[in-house]
């Protein structure tokens, strides 16, 4: 049964270029297609849109309203079905050849936010790009009515297409290596045990971008409710804001730059909890930290509250008082940590393969469609 996966476009690091690489691995055999490959070597032998020839490779903004036409002029192939990864305008995908005809299915990550939930991404906000939005929301529903299924990366996602596309959509969660973090940790490089060594013997921790969506200062918060120093991992634009609110507060937070996998690893098993107050799609982090038997603090709204069971693996938080995040990590602290490896276990790379494996199969009903 040969196919064609497509993507958005590449880069060296993302939860959507995880799911990209895994489907890679699920389907050796399938070609693959994306804008541009610009994951520094990540990624070989995938096919680029003539985007990629162009300047507008560097700017994904200047590119964007040229992606809709690129993906419907895709070069002629074979293929019994095609598989779009998306996040944005992928799934608008339609090959010449054969291939035009093959059922299309779709993985969605999200419908493109900044079209359909501005106030979830700030490139929306603009007048230009509320303008774009009114013209691009009919297509992008005229769209993402030709796939044949469509899975979403959690029941948060298959609820927005409902709401934008309107399409029903199969939860598939996407894949979190639980294995590699669950393993036994093995000896630090020098400078990774140097920064542990350095850091409080207690903690809650923070791991993210330091960017506004992302919305840290809550793990400050947490912090100071719970009367614990706190540890943020990350870089970004939001660190002299962040380290402001730390001390107007005193609170002592401790900044870890892009930490290597290793000293990521340690730093979710040494923590008490992990607080991660964001509302995303899915959210890989926490169920890396719950794999190293760590509990995690979350939203209660957003993929978090599908991962972490209050009480057991974690407190879900609906309003981030002082109150509530006090009673928040007091609840996760006391959960036990064979809990939260287990519930991680849940959503390891294993169990998405066989179930993405099994959704393309019984879509395409074994490789055989008709219209």
């Amino acid at each position: 049964m040969t196919g064609i996966l497509v993507h958005e476009w590449l880069a060296p690091h993302g939860g959507s270029e995880n799911v990209f690489e895994v489907l890679s691995g699920v389907f050796p055999d399938a070609e693959r297609f994306c804008l541009w490959n610009d994951s520094d070597g990540r990624f070989t032998g995938v096919q680029e849109t003539v985007l990629a020839r162009t300047p507008l490779r560097r700017s994904k903004a200047a590119s964007l309203p040229f992606m809709p036409t690129v993906w419907r002029h895709l070069p002629a192939r074979e293929a019994e079905w095609v598989l779009c990864s998306n996040h944005l305008f992928a799934h608008h995908a339609r090959f010449g050849g054969a291939a035009r005809d093959a059922p299309k299915l779709v993985y969605a990550h999200t419908p493109a936010r900044y079209i359909w939930t501005p106030e979830l991404d700030g490139r929306g906000e603009g007048a230009i790009a509320r303008a774009a939005s009114a013209v691009l929301k009919p297509i992008d529903r005229k769209r993402a009515a030709e796939p044949i299924a469509i899975a979403a990366n959690s029941a948060f996602i298959a609820q927005r297409i409902a709401d934008t596309w309107e399409r029903e959509a199969t939860v598939i969660h996407p894949p979190v290596d639980a294995v590699a973090f669950a393993a036994q940790p093995g000896e630090l490089a020098p400078t990774d045990a140097a920064t542990s060594a350095a850091l409080p013997t207690e903690f809650l921790l923070g791991v993210s971008r330091f960017v506004p969506y992302k919305q840290l200062e809550r793990v400050i918060e947490a912090g100071a409710a719970a009367g614990v120093p706190v540890v943020l991992a990350g870089r970004g634009p939001e660190e002299e804001r962040l380290r402001a609110l730390a001390a107007d507060r005193g609170e002592p937070v401790e900044f870890v730059h892009d930490p290597s996998p290793a000293l990521l690893r340690e730093l979710y098993r040494r923590a008490l909890a992990l607080v991660f107050p964001s509302i995303e799609d899915f959210g890989i982090i926490p169920v890396e930290a719950m794999a190293t038997g760590t509990p995690v603090v979350a939203s209660a709204v957003g993929g978090t509250a599908e991962t972490i069971v209050d009480g057991v693996t974690g407190a879900l938080v609906h309003d981030w008082t002082t109150g509530e995040l006090r009673g928040a990590v007091e609840r996760a602290i006391a959960t036990q940590p064979d809990a939260c490896v287990s519930r991680a276990f849940e959503f390891d790379t294993a169990v998405f393969v066989d179930r993405v494996r099994e959704w393309v199969a019984v879509e395409t009903d074994g490789g055989t469609w008709h219209q």
